[in-house]
Parts: C-alpha cells; structure tokens; sequence
C-alpha cells in the first residue's frame, strides 16, 4: 500500500482529459470548421471558449449533455445487470416487441430518454461478467509541483484487466489513444499493490437509427513509457491551475474543501480576453 504524504493537488483522470483537448485546441478547431466558409468562431474566440470550458471543468460546474447523460445511462444499464441493483438517478424500462421480445432497454435521465439496444446490452453484460463496477482508485504521484493525488473511477475491474465503457455516434481508429484513464488508473492499481496492467476501452457505437458496433482499444501500461507521460499532463496542468488561480473557485484541486452550499459559477469570458 502506497503511504500517504502531504497532497497538493488532487487531479482526476478525465480532467487530464479536458486538459488534453485544451491543448488540442487548434487539431479540434480544424476538424469541425477548417472548410467553413462561416466558421461559428474564429481559432482566436474558440480558445477563449476552450480557455473558459477547462475553467469551468475544474470548477465543476454544472452542465447537461446529451451525449455525458448518455454515456453515464449506458454504463448504468450495463451496472444493473451485471449487479441486479438498480441505478437510483436513472429510470430503465424494458422496450418489448409484437411477441414479447426484448428489443431494448430504455433509461431515463437529466431529462434525456435513451434506447440501447436489447443485444448490445447484453454483450457488455456477459463480457463483464464477475466484473467490480465503479471502482474509486487513487494514488500519489510525485512531481515538481509537489505530490498530486491522482484519482478516478473505474467502470469494470475484472481480475486481469481494467475496462472503460465510451459510446459515441462515430467512431475512430485509437480515438482515445490521448486519453488519460489507461494512464491513472493502471498506475494506481499498482502503486496500491494490484499488478494489473492490460486496459480496454469498450466502445459502443450506435447511430440514430439504433444500428451499433462495438470496438476495443487495448493498452498495456509501461511505467517507464507511461509514468513519465502521466507527470508530464499533470504538471502542464498545475502550470495553466497556477496562471489562472484567481479563477479557480473549487479548492477541491488544491487538496482544500469547499464551503457548505458551494455550487460552481461558469467564468466571465470577458475576465479571459486579451488576458
């Protein structure tokens, strides 16, 4: 077991995510608005938004999304029949045929209704079986900046292997390749004495019609490659957390605590311009 020093920062596995896209500002600019001939933004206005969305994700302020809200109704389904246990924040039904057959599972949640696919459902379910779902994992990780907590839930630790469940509408070959997940969560695992180092991410792709595949991306955790990779996104985040300190309201990343009642406020745009 990993012994517990004094923490500075605490960082969760899919912030190092959002940190990731923030750098990819100008790679994610191109792909949507490159041939637009009336782009919504010019590549100046969309890091400001990009700037202001990391902001916020620290901050953890509340947001709806159609496409997170769908994610976290899959990875309940799949939860609930694996364990049997419902999911109390999301609402499941079963979507039955002429003949009584299922066709789907219906779930409900932040005011979105979702159907997946009676089938896909149950692929999941029997590849995961005797799997531990939403398993909390952290360790410390030492760096210039002091020691960071590095932390996140994994959605299925099976005995060899941790598994991320993603859906998405389209997918890509290694789309999650910059992802940070198959980095913290092995590194914890091991750090805490569990040498499990083979990750996958589980990919469901459905389209609007209901047609889906599934995809696997498997990485295996080199803590020589990988470790230093992992210091190298948690200290360019502490650097942009240092630059932007008088924005950040969650002390949470700091290794603080919040006051009762705190609820996280969007950040003033107009704060981040020209700045």
């Amino acid at each position: 077991m990993q012994k517990q020093s004094n923490v500075s920062y605490k960082v969760y596995a899919t912030l190092l995510d959002a940190w990731q896209d923030y750098l990819n500002t100008p790679q994610i600019y191109d792909k949507y608005w490159d041939f637009s001939n009336e782009p919504p933004y010019t590549l100046e206005e969309f890091w400001v938004k990009q700037h202001a969305s990391l902001i916020d994700k620290v901050n953890r302020v509340p947001f709806t999304s159609e496409a997170a809200s769908k994610g976290t109704a899959f990875n309940a389904v799949i939860d609930t029949l694996i364990t049997g246990q419902l999911d109390e924040k999301v609402r499941m039904s079963r979507v039955l045929g002429e003949n009584g057959e299922r066709l789907a599972i219906q779930a409900e949640l932040d005011g979105f209704t979702f159907q997946f696919p009676y089938e896909l459902c149950r692929e999941f379910a029997l590849y995961y079986k005797g799997a531990i779902p939403q398993v909390r994992v952290s360790a410390i990780l030492h760096t210039m900046y002091g020691d960071v907590e590095v932390y996140g839930f994994i959605d299925e630790l099976m005995p060899l292997s941790v598994h991320d469940i993603k859906t998405t509408a389209s997918y890509s070959a290694s789309k999650f390749k910059h992802h940070s997940q198959h980095l913290v969560y092995p590194y914890c695992l091991i750090q805490n004495g569990s040498d499990i180092q083979t990750f996958e991410y589980n990919v469901a792709e459905i389209d609007k019609y209901g047609r889906w595949q599934t995809y696997t991306e498997t990485y295996v955790f080199d803590p020589d490659r990988d470790i230093p990779i992992l210091r190298e996104r948690c200290e360019g985040l502490i650097e942009f957390l240092l630059q932007n300190s008088q924005h950040i309201t969650d002390r949470r990343i700091f290794g603080g605590e919040n006051p009762d009642g705190y609820v996280g406020v969007p950040v003033d745009i107009s704060k981040l311009i020209n700045k």
